[in-house]
């Protein structure tokens, strides 16, 4: 079986890369990075590593890796006879590899008539319907019936701590023990894919929404307030029960709106958020604060990891939530010359005011209940 995967980075290798060769396939990577692909095709393996104390290093072999930028026709030609589409490139790069995918597509559909699966492992919601979007716009609409009948996009929710690293082969990669990849079922054209590792559900939304509420939530809760408070890791950070309890705090305002919302069992995500908690607290995983927190922009986005849950317990407690509130405040401090987005945010509350600019960002109103209790958090905080 092969498998062509988008994105040869240390999550690509760590996390997808590694279950699809534990599953029986050749993986082919394709990949910018010329460093990257050059050592792939001359090592043909490499050892992923448990951030833990017992775990045994995994190999990987069966690999091949191609560069998209020197040699597209390969990535046809691989895509052509793929058994499994995968990707890992973040979501800003979606739109740039909808191209190579289109092309790749449109000559295997000429050529045979077998079904396949275009999973998009990303760390986002819908990310495979995304993707599917910027792909059909590189197509004729007169041919998207024909893809529609062989070619499936199912959503996926995927989680797994890759922490920055540096290892003495480039190849290796570093990841923790856990790991969670979500597939929806309903829509795949043929047999499911075997991969090892996956959970193919009917509905793919309540999961999604559980992993971004709790994980990416409480990672980015987490940052915020380390980095008002002066920490440098994730791990430092939660050696601070300030901030281990706020943590809390927010993991269960969250976990109150995704239990009314989806009827998830009290228990389970109780147990669910603790597990969380110990992932972040891993002395084998120190996460850089700084990089933790990085795109506020993106983050207290409408739809993400702040304003979403906080609206969803609004809704559910017609109250604004406190700690989500704090998180959010946070966020709106911070301040690091070195991320784009951070020096946006601070030009926007320079030039409009914190009011404003939360209201443009966020997408609520000036008045909104939420919007004053993060203004007022953050006037404690300023």
């Amino acid at each position: 079986m092969k498998a062509v995967h988008f994105g040869a980075g240390n999550i690509g290798r760590g996390f997808i890369g590694l279950l699809l060769d534990q599953s029986g396939y050749e993986v082919t990577f394709v990949d910018v990075n010329d460093e990257v692909i050059t050592a792939i095709n001359q090592d043909k393996s490499y050892q992923v590593h448990f951030a833990d104390d017992t775990s045994e290093p995994s190999t990987v072999q069966h690999i091949s890796g191609i560069n998209s930028m020197k040699d597209p026709k390969a990535v046809t030609k691989a895509i052509i006879e793929a058994d499994i589409v995968t990707t890992a490139v973040g979501p800003n790069i979606l739109p740039v590899i909808a191209k190579a995918v289109a092309k790749g597509l449109a000559e295997r559909i000429d050529i045979h008539r077998k079904p396949l699966a275009i999973i998009a492992c990303e760390n986002m919601i819908g990310g495979s319907t995304l993707l599917k979007e910027y792909v059909y716009q590189e197509i004729e609409e007169v041919d998207r019936e024909g893809f529609d009948d062989l070619f499936s996009f199912p959503d996926a929710a995927v989680d797994r701590i890759v922490p920055n690293q540096s290892n003495e082969n480039l190849l290796d990669v570093t990841v923790e023990p856990y790991y969670e990849w979500v597939v929806e079922k309903a829509f795949i054209q043929g047999d499911l894919p075997e991969i090892k590792g996956i959970t193919y559900v009917d509905e793919l939304g309540p999961y999604i929404e559980r992993k971004l509420f709790t994980v990416n939530t409480g990672h980015a809760t987490t940052a915020y307030l380390g980095s008002y408070h002066g920490h440098k890791t994730i791990f430092e950070a939660l050696q601070d029960k300030t901030i281990l309890d706020m943590l809390n705090g927010a993991l269960q305002e969250s976990g109150q709106a995704l239990i009314k919302a989806y009827g998830f069992d009290v228990a389970a995500h109780e147990a669910y958020i603790q597990k969380i908690i110990g992932r972040f607290q891993n002395p084998h995983i120190s996460d850089e604060v700084s990089r933790v927190a990085r795109g506020p922009l993106r983050k207290l986005g409408p739809k993400d990891r702040f304003v979403r849950p906080a609206s969803m317990y609004l809704e559910f407690t017609s109250a604004a939530p406190e700690y989500l509130s704090k998180a959010m405040a946070a966020a709106l401090l911070f301040d690091n010359p070195a991320d784009e987005e951070a020096v946006q945010l601070q030009k926007m509350i320079q030039e409009k005011g914190v009011k404003a600019a939360f209201t443009e960002v966020s997408g609520l109103e000036q008045d909104h209940p939420i919007t004053q209790a993060v203004l007022s958090e953050y006037e404690k905080m300023n």
